[in-house]
């Protein structure tokens, strides 16, 4: 079995100084030595892995042959999103995670083969024969789940306008991904070539607000898609949370990577940079702070999590790259109080240390507190990174549409809401990453088109 061809990284004392990418791309002959270990087999089990179906053998058979548009073709049969899934996809939980290679040793590199066809095809244009039927649909969010159902049905023949509700296209993409795991070039390229395709893209629009509902049908759109996220954050409900420079990720990060904070005074958004800074979760978006903090020169940086690393719901490979650049992980541990200094700025974080007992509704094993066991740790800024709740604004000023006990919008198995026509995926009906609010918004493009068929 031929050995798996790692992508190729910079090194962690030079890249924790800057906001470049990490991974640096396969080279030709890496890309080549890697796709010639897929074994193209008859039933790919890689295939039953992936949210969106890609045709995995098929585009990496291209590969092999060094012909990456041909590879793109197939890969765009099922994604409008390719360099972005190549690089924030978690595949080793997915598509990787059922390649016969990983039975016995290590998967093929699915992603990162990915990210080189999109990459050496993003000057290249998609020459797609569109025949428009001239039905419209409005798509309300331009993240993953929005842009994919947008694409789609774009390809299907229909007239697609997508409002977002921010200057700048992309959502989680663009606000929550920093510039070292994506850039937004990468995703700029992504999105100008569903431009070109013919999607119309409105900024500055908050559907609720600045147009309701209703009055994306009084323009005659026929459906709409609701992918508006998860923009709420979760805080943890206990003393102190309220102090300066107790954030949320998401605050953090928006101001970091959309408002280009790290490049003040270039740009006009300041940032409170700590130098003892605490993380608390496990999770992705925590990686994300706290490898951000790491850059933007914090001394010390430390992330709390309540269940032991092996339970982190973070990529391994995010896990990895934080450590490398010096990110200390506290695990079996829960902040239970933030102290405060005169100015009411944060300066401890008063910690308790927990034990596991028996798994919970999320197979994972759940956390307890360890009695007496309470200690303090020093720090001037502290990022919360504990998830977050489904944006209300649109459901709250929507008359009729249904969620449910956790503000999620109800739908059923069309993804059809309680209102006739209106369509939802993504992070506000439960979804909990690009791939799977990317598969939602495929399958609710396919209802959408069955549904005005009809």
């Amino acid at each position: 079995m031929s050995q798996k061809v790692n992508m190729p990284e910079r090194a962690p004392q030079i890249r924790r100084k800057d906001f470049k990418q990490v991974n640096t791309g396969y080279s030709k002959e890496e890309m080549l030595a890697e796709a010639k270990r897929c074994l193209q087999c008859k039933n790919p089990m890689c295939v039953k892995g992936c949210p969106v179906e890609i045709n995995i053998p098929g585009f990496i058979k291209y590969l092999v042959e060094d012909n990456p548009s041909e590879a793109m073709k197939v890969l765009k049969q099922k994604t409008n999103l390719p360099a972005v899934c190549g690089r924030v996809c978690p595949q080793e939980n997915q598509c990787e995670k059922s390649c016969i290679l990983s039975k016995k040793g290590e998967a093929v590199s699915i992603g990162n083969l990915e990210r080189y066809a999109a990459d050496a095809t993003s000057n290249i244009e998609d020459n797609i024969a569109i025949k428009k039927n001239g039905m419209k649909v409005a798509v309300v969010g331009s993240g993953p789940a929005g842009l994919t159902c947008g694409g789609d049905l774009l390809k299907l023949g229909y007239d697609v306008t997508v409002y977002e509700s921010l200057h700048d296209s992309g959502g989680v993409l663009r606000y929550g991904i920093p510039e070292f795991r994506l850039p937004k070039k990468v995703l700029d390229i992504e999105i100008e070539k569903l431009k070109k395709l013919g999607m119309k893209i409105v900024l500055n629009t908050l559907i609720g607000r600045t147009k309701t509902i209703q009055n994306l049908f009084d323009e005659e759109f026929k459906a709409i898609f609701v992918a508006v996220g998860a923009g709420l954050p979760v805080f943890p409900k206990i003393p102190g949370e309220n102090l300066n420079h107790i954030y949320c990720s998401n605050e953090f990060l928006v101001r970091v990577n959309l408002m280009r904070a790290f490049d003040f005074p270039h740009y006009d958004t300041p940032v409170y940079s700590g130098k003892n800074v605490i993380v608390v979760g496990g999770g992705n978006t925590a990686m994300d702070s706290a490898r951000t903090a790491v850059r933007l020169g914090a001394n010390s940086v430390k992330l709390i999590y309540r269940r032991s690393e092996e339970e982190m719901p973070a990529r391994r490979e995010e896990r990895r790259h934080a450590k490398e650049e010096g990110v200390e992980f506290i695990t079996l541990t829960n902040p239970v109080n933030f102290l405060g200094d005169e100015k009411k700025a944060v300066k401890a974080v008063e910690c308790v240390k927990m034990l596991l007992g028996e798994p919970d509704e999320s197979g994972r094993r759940r956390p307890y507190e360890m009695e007496g066991s309470n200690y303090t740790i020093d720090a001037d800024m502290v990022i919360l990174a504990l998830g977050l709740h489904p944006n209300p604004i649109l459901p709250s000023l929507t008359k009729g549409l249904n969620i449910n006990s956790h503000g999620h919008i109800v739908i059923d198995v069309n993804y059809m809401t309680s209102i006739s026509g209106i369509f939802a995926g993504g992070d506000i009906v439960g979804g909990d990453t690009v791939i799977s609010a990317m598969g939602m918004g495929k399958k609710a493009a396919k209802a959408i088109d069955t549904y005005l068929k009809k």
